[in-house]
């Protein structure tokens, strides 16, 4: 039985990619921060089924001795401070966190585990101000928020030890991954529980910042088998999972509407107070190169996966009576 050690475990990716490895008969292991309340919400139906163990991406010594206690073959980095208006308010913090957490989760694999297989979650906000469309491997990065900034250097960190010291440790350059599970603060459940809401009479409006941004939007739960798979390869290396489509906050907004026979512009308001300091307009990826070495693709399309959200929202909305 392999041994997966997950950080982030109790995030969006985290939960899911627990619930991958489960069925493929691992022993995961997921990495929490000590807390005085237990915010295990995401991964409730699988706490029996994996160990826990209590370390921080800001603690070196909390890491190299979980490593070193469960000997993982297979470690996925996925904690970060992940919410890009957040590392606005929070520069420093999303630092330590979102860049030098990936060194220290490195180096307590290169003590404890060399021979061990490391995943990064690098994130398509590197690509920020895009240099070309769509954006693949070999796209220049040019950060748009500190997050994207801390990425990038998570990102090349996650080079130089494959390179400098021969550890088998891969990036996947992930574009936007939505599901049920993704926090209330991202745009897609923002809007999704708002159309819940709107549609049982708990409210009448949402508000918004740019409509216009576009994004490559795809399925958590289908982003996780190629987190596996590029773990699976012989050779390690960088890829950039995405659906390779774009839609619109605009598109999103109707999409979710439509879902419960509602016109989002009725209800849907611009407010600039929710505008990025610095805009990223569009993103969408490339992903021929997971497509042909990997053998992934993407299941579950924007609209099913609009409908699948606002589906699950309405139905937590309706057990909140």
């Amino acid at each position: 039985m392999p041994t997966a050690l997950i950080t982030g475990i109790t995030g969006q990716d985290g939960s899911y990619l627990a619930e991958f490895l489960l069925e493929k008969g691992y022993r995961v292991v997921g990495v929490v921060r000590r807390s005085s309340t237990t915010p295990y919400e995401r991964i409730s139906h699988l706490v029996d089924r994996v160990e826990l163990v209590s370390a921080d991406l800001l603690d070196q010594t909390s890491l190299t001795d979980a490593v070193t206690e469960f000997e993982p073959d297979e470690i996925y980095n996925l904690a970060a401070q992940s919410f890009v208006q957040t590392s606005w308010n929070q520069p420093v913090l999303t630092g330590e966190f979102t860049a030098l957490g990936v060194t220290r989760m490195l180096e307590a694999m290169k003590k404890a585990a060399p021979k061990a297989r490391f995943y990064q979650a690098s994130s398509s906000e590197m690509f920020g101000k895009v240099h070309e469309s769509p954006q693949r491997e070999s796209t220049p990065f040019y950060p748009r928020s500190p997050y994207g900034v801390a990425k990038v250097y998570g990102h090349w960190i996650t080079v130089n030890y494959r390179e400098s010291f021969g550890l088998y440790a891969v990036s996947g350059i992930l574009f936007n991954h939505e599901s049920p599970r993704r926090g209330l603060e991202f745009v897609t459940r923002k809007v999704t529980d708002a159309v819940a809401r709107i549609k049982l009479g708990r409210a009448k409006e949402v508000k918004l910042g740019n409509l216009d941004s576009r994004r490559d939007w795809g399925f958590a739960g289908d982003y996780v088998d190629a987190m596996w798979r590029m773990l699976q390869t012989d050779e390690p290396d960088d890829y950039v999972i995405g659906t390779g489509h774009t839609c619109s906050v605009r598109d999103l907004c109707e999409t979710a509407f439509k879902c419960v026979g509602l016109d989002y512009r009725e209800h849907v308001i611009q407010d600039p107070k929710f505008f990025r300091p610095a805009e990223v307009d569009l993103l969408v990826a490339d992903p021929s190169k997971a497509r042909d070495n990997l053998g992934w693709t993407p299941k579950v399309s924007f609209t099913a996966l609009v409908e699948m959200m606002v589906e699950a929202d309405l139905e937590r909305q309706r057990a909140r009576v």
